[in-house]
């Protein structure tokens, strides 16, 4: 990240409503004690995803790729207390963590936490969701794409993180296999006549994509 991008970060961390002492902690605390505590959403995009979520008030979300469950938080705020949300992990170590930060949070009632594969486990998930937020392995975004895109409402938003991956997805010749990975899965929501999307320019690239109604 340049001088410039850093400057920039702080200028939209400075106009972003900021973060309770609760996301104060546990970002704190992931940079202390997590391996890849940049994975963390932070407090632009966690704003955005709450923002959103109290924006479209779904009743049903799918989040694959939980972390240590800043975004997790943030979205749940966003929900209604009768909505679910349902998070799939797949490190176990993060499972205290997580645990933690949702009942410190006052969410826990509202989040179902799943620790295990996010592709075995969504073809057991019943029912349709209103809003999917993808940030897990990159290799797999291709695939959880596929998986979800059934079980996601007509109307409903996908969303997934990282899709810019650092500016690599400029290079079509790469051999990075996460690259290629996500250059794979941005084609597909490009390509995919059941959505309309756009690609924000939101920390390290977020894809939105919307199901037709016609879906």
């Amino acid at each position: 990240m340049t001088d410039l991008s850093y400057a920039i970060e702080e200028y939209l961390e400075q106009h972003t409503s900021p973060m309770d002492a609760v996301l104060n902690n546990l970002y704190r605390e992931t940079h202390l004690h997590a391996m890849n505590p940049r994975m963390v959403s932070g407090p632009v995009q966690g704003r955005f995803l709450q923002l959103l979520c109290e924006l479209m008030r779904p009743k049903r979300v799918l989040e694959i790729g939980t972390f240590t469950g800043f975004s997790t938080i943030c979205m749940a705020r966003g929900m209604a207390p009768d909505s679910l949300l349902t998070t799939i992990e797949a490190n176990e170590e993060y499972e205290g963590i997580i645990r933690k930060y949702l009942e410190k949070a006052g969410v826990a009632d509202r989040v179902q936490l799943i620790i295990g594969d996010a592709k075995a486990v969504i073809p057991t998930l019943e029912g349709e969701f209103d809003l999917v937020f993808v940030d897990a392995d990159k290799m797999n975004y291709p695939a959880y794409f596929d998986l979800v895109m059934d079980k996601l409402k007509p109307d409903g938003v996908l969303l997934a993180d990282n899709v810019l991956w650092g500016g690599k997805v400029l290079n079509a010749d790469t051999k990075e296999r996460d690259t290629q990975a996500i250059r794979a899965f941005n084609d597909l929501v490009q390509n995919d006549p059941r959505v309309e999307n756009v690609l924000l320019p939101l920390r390290d690239g977020l894809m939105m994509a919307r199901k037709s109604l016609k879906s």
